[in-house]
């Protein structure tokens, strides 16, 4: 018996959510004096409203060791954790050190953290690959092994709608921000080896920046036949559906999924954002 705990910056779908290995532990996100849970309870209207009149750039605390350790109490006898990019947030640590501290009185029970090294989707498809492979019969050790080489391949990308998040957080000069929203630039951002974030390129208006994040995600892929592609959107349906089609004329894929963002990923996407993992 296994279970899989990913923290919520990772969205499930609902087949995950129905299908019962799956839990998410909740961040918490602060938008001025607002404290808001990440948990089913989100509502992103008002968050992104929130957000809007805010001043300042929202910001997220990661779950403590105890919500990770309440999740690991558990009858499976075969635990993993997923965890958005160490790089990003705190929350890797915090489930190591729950790890650590439950062990003390259970050293029976497996139990390993994934550090994603991505966000949003990215943590959903590691999900999905350690269910694919508990499912498919593999030792603890395998399926960490396996796991651990897909997170190495793994690629996200991600285009903004708005750098207004990035301005209030002081990671881009009130005057490029100004130029950039004058001139209608979006940058094409990705992840680094490490789990960071790096910028790609960029282009004038959202349809070219799709465009080249698109290109940019079919030039690092192999076998695209094989791969699964997971797109999420913050509150831009269409825009998700109309890059889904986009992809599947650009390549072949195995399967291409849309959700939509929960809290932590809304927070990092802003209002009209999309993230592609593959």
């Amino acid at each position: 018996m296994y279970k899989i705990i990913v923290d919520s910056c990772g969205e499930l779908t609902q087949e995950m959510k129905d299908d019962g290995h799956f839990v998410n532990v909740p961040l918490t996100l602060e938008v001025g004096d607002e404290q808001i849970i990440d948990d089913e309870t989100f509502d992103q209207a008002h968050f992104l409203k929130a957000v809007e009149e805010c001043a300042t750039s929202p910001k997220s605390a990661c779950p403590s060791p105890n919500a990770y350790m309440v999740e690991m109490e558990c009858d499976a006898e075969r635990v993993y954790v997923v965890t958005l990019s160490a790089q990003l947030s705190g929350s890797y640590n915090s489930a190591c050190l729950a790890k650590d501290l439950y062990q003390e009185d259970d050293e029976e029970k497996q139990i390993h953290i994934f550090d994603s090294k991505s966000a949003s989707i990215g943590e959903t498809l590691i999900a999905m690959k350690i269910a694919e492979c508990e499912q498919a019969g593999m030792s603890f050790e395998e399926v960490v092994d396996t796991v651990d080489s897909y997170i190495k391949g793994q690629h996200t990308f991600f285009v903004l709608e708005s750098l207004e998040t990035l301005r209030k957080a002081g990671r881009l000069s009130n005057l490029k921000a100004a130029i950039a929203g004058t001139l209608n630039i979006k940058p094409v951002m990705g992840s680094t080896d490490e789990g960071s974030i790096q910028q790609l390129g960029q282009a004038r208006g959202m349809v070219k920046a799709l465009d080249k994040m698109g290109q940019c995600l079919v030039d690092v892929t192999e076998n695209c036949e094989d791969k699964i592609l997971a797109i999420s959107h913050c509150n831009c349906v269409e825009r998700a559906l109309s890059l889904k089609a986009k992809m599947e004329s650009m390549a072949n894929f195995k399967d291409i999924f849309i959700v939509d963002t929960r809290g932590v990923s809304s927070m990092y996407a802003n209002d009209g954002g999309v993230i592609m993992v593959i």
